[in-house]
């Protein structure tokens, strides 16, 4: 499977990773899908301390253990469960993220991550403390690279500007074209690359997404959803899903689409997409002609 650098950093990725969230919980289920993983090719895990309060961690963990030399594991902080409160709060502090990376390595059974990324993040946060926090956990060895992930472009600029990181994961996809004009140019002009995530818009972008248009999407009605669906059908003559996995790749700003799987199916019917051809210019243009870009309103 092709690899790309990711940003200035020394990791090298593979063009699709595993976005752990969706593994589930029974252990040897999602132990076998994580190998499965790894043995076609993928290298880049992507999991977070607030996934099934810390069980998808555990999960990945087990997994990976005597395999640890073949993966990027990548986890998220910034999510703070309180004892004997319901849900989660924010917490992008320094203390706060230099204590729960030591849950977070104990849960995963290592003793560093690969990449440690802010799990969100607003222009209210101290932010300078919270790079300082990355900084020190970097020099320690404890992460070898952090980032964040997010979808409010003023705060992108903020860590551009002000920090270290390597990536941004955000929502990119052919019904999410938001980052085009703000966020990918910016990222690809200061060597920070994307690490795209939701590449099927919720499952909308696959063959059987026909199903889910009643549900919506980023404010879009179903009969648009069935009218985007239609042109890129129209507009390439390529499976949908396998459309919808390249779109992003399409941007040089992008090293690595983020795809869940639940299954040895999804999986494998990801991994076969992404070994296709990259898309033409010809194809890029008519996807962008069938659906057009939508602009970052409410997350600033």
């Amino acid at each position: 499977m092709k690899r790309n650098q990711l940003g200035s950093s020394d990791l090298s990725v593979s063009e699709i990773g595993l976005g752990c969230m969706s593994i589930g919980t029974d252990e040897d289920q999602a132990i076998r899908l994580l190998h499965e993983a790894l043995d076609q090719g993928i290298n880049l895990l992507d999991t977070a301390d607030l996934y099934d309060e810390g069980r998808n961690e555990e999960l990945v963990g087990k997994a990976i253990k005597g395999r640890r030399s073949e993966v990027i594991l990548a986890s998220k902080v910034g999510n703070r469960r309180i004892p004997g409160q319901e849900g989660w709060t924010w917490d992008a502090s320094k203390a706060y993220i230099l204590s729960a990376v030591k849950d977070s390595l104990r849960r995963l059974g290592t003793d560093y991550l690969d990449l440690y990324q802010l799990h969100g993040g607003t222009l209210d946060d101290p932010i300078e403390e919270t790079i300082e926090a990355f900084e020190q956990l970097k020099r320690e060895g404890v992460i070898r690279h952090y980032g964040i992930s997010s979808i409010r472009p003023n705060v992108i600029r903020e860590y551009v500007s002000r920090s270290k990181i390597v990536s941004v994961m955000s929502q990119y996809s052919i019904l999410d074209r938001r980052p085009e004009e703000e966020v990918l140019p910016l990222l690809e002009s200061h060597g920070i690359s994307v690490i795209a995530r939701g590449p099927v818009a919720s499952g909308v972008l696959t063959e059987s997404g026909g199903r889910k248009l009643s549900k919506g999407y980023l404010g879009y009605s179903e009969e648009e959803l069935r009218e985007f669906r239609r042109g890129v059908q129209s507009a390439v003559d390529r499976p949908l899903a396998e459309t919808a996995l390249r779109y992003p790749l399409a941007s040089p700003a992008v090293a690595c689409v983020l795809a869940g799987a639940s299954t040895s199916e999804q999986l494998h019917a990801n991994i076969e997409a992404i070994s296709r051809a990259p898309l033409s210019a010809e194809e890029l243009s008519a996807i962008r002609q069938a659906v057009p870009a939508n602009v970052y309103a409410q997350h600033r």
